[in-house]
């Protein structure tokens, strides 16, 4: 299997000896073990320990400084898989970090919704949160130009990302109906106690099939026939487990621009389209444009977290239904892009845009000029 220099390692390695914990947030199998063991696994005095292990999770709670003297023994190294497991983690994390100087403390979690609730306010000061999503392009294909690149593009738009289905494309549709099933859904209905799973499996139906449209909360509440509160809730569990994120509408002026309206994209569209459980060929797909936006503005969302977190991402729309697909506001400046999978039409941003920010500047991404758009060098 081929071990990944992901563009995080450059980044963490910063932090180290810093007195603080790092911890290294993501959904299940992105890559966050793996990340941690080719960093810091030949390291002299390393301690691993795996929360997921019954023993490990029982031992760690027991919150008194001695206890942790006779784990932790001479290692100065300790990394702490899958935190969001043991309760009191937040507790746990201050005691080890205030009492043990000369000891660096790494973590890893799969749930932001848990980590957020259990470990942040214990911690004040004295963490470093960090997150990991599914490989991006410049990682699995550094060595290659844009051109070939662009070959692998179709096999990304159906399979997405994990590391798992990069490695073994062949079994890519198999690996993937077992994440959605055996992970995502265990892990969100398990963080938070769903009692309606049908209604989650739905909801995630509902959204597959509406990525980067508009999401009118009220709407998917008629739809499901529950209120909207509970459907704003799974939602933000989707988000905390990082299944989808939310993108807000750009406006500076409210009486003609969209302000409240959000679309849905999903974090990978291998997840996506294993909900709909469609893994057809891009040359057969009818939806394969709004594959192509969900993917290549979500490469770009997991290039700017690590590269350019400053900058915010919007999408734009005025009342007379004219949009700009993506907004990005870095330092003031204002880019405008539309994502355009047809490279024999010509496109251009709508002028209802132009002409409201003429200061702004405008780009359209296709398969053939994607590449510094996704950080590909």
């Amino acid at each position: 299997m081929e071990v990944i220099k992901r563009h995080a390692q450059s980044q963490l390695v910063k932090w180290i000896g810093r007195r603080k914990v790092i911890i290294l947030t993501g959904a299940r199998q992105v890559g966050k073990t793996t990340l941690f063991t080719t960093m810091f696994g030949e390291k002299q005095g390393l301690l691993w320990l795996n929360a997921d292990e019954t023993h490990v999770r029982e031992r760690l709670q027991i919150l008194s400084v001695e206890n942790f003297k006779g784990i932790i023994g001479k290692n100065t190294w300790v990394v702490i898989d899958e935190i969001q497991r043991i309760p009191n983690a937040g507790l746990m994390l201050k005691l080890l970090i205030d009492n043990f100087k000369d000891v660096q403390f790494l973590a890893t979690g799969s749930s932001a919704l848990d980590i957020a609730e259990t470990i942040f306010e214990p911690l004040t000061g004295r963490h470093l949160l960090f997150h990991l999503h599914s490989l991006m392009l410049a990682e699995m294909y550094n060595n290659l130009s844009a051109f070939e690149i662009e070959q692998k593009i179709p096999f990304h738009l159906v399979y997405g990302c994990y590391p798992d289905v990069y490695n073994n494309p062949s079994d890519a549709a198999t690996l993937l109906k077992n994440l959605a099933n055996q992970y995502l859904y265990k892990d969100v209905l398990m963080w938070k106690d769903i009692r309606k799973p049908q209604l989650l499996d739905k909801l995630l139906q509902l959204l597959a099939h509406q990525i980067g449209s508009e999401v009118s909360i009220a709407e998917l509440a008629n739809q499901l026939k529950v209120k909207s509160e509970t459907v704003e809730s799974y939602i933000n569990l989707l988000e905390k487990s990082f299944v989808v994120y939310r993108m807000p509408a750009f406006s500076n002026n409210p009486r003609k621009e969209i302000s409240k309206m959000h679309k849905i994209f999903f974090w990978d569209n291998g997840i996506r389209n294993a909900i709909i459980d469609n893994f057809d060929d891009t040359s057969i797909r009818t939806d394969v444009g709004k594959l192509w936006e969900n993917f290549i503005i979500t490469e770009r969302m997991k290039w700017l977290a690590w590269n350019n977190p400053g900058a915010k991402s919007y999408f734009w729309r005025n009342y007379n239904q004219s949009e700009v697909d993506y907004l990005e506001v870095n330092k003031k400046q204002i880019t405008a892009y539309e994502m355009k999978w047809n490279t024999a039409k010509k496109h251009k941003i709508t002028a209802a845009f132009t002409n409201t920010y003429p200061e702004a500047q405008t780009e359209i991404i296709t398969p053939i000029n994607f590449a510094s758009f996704c950080g590909v060098e």
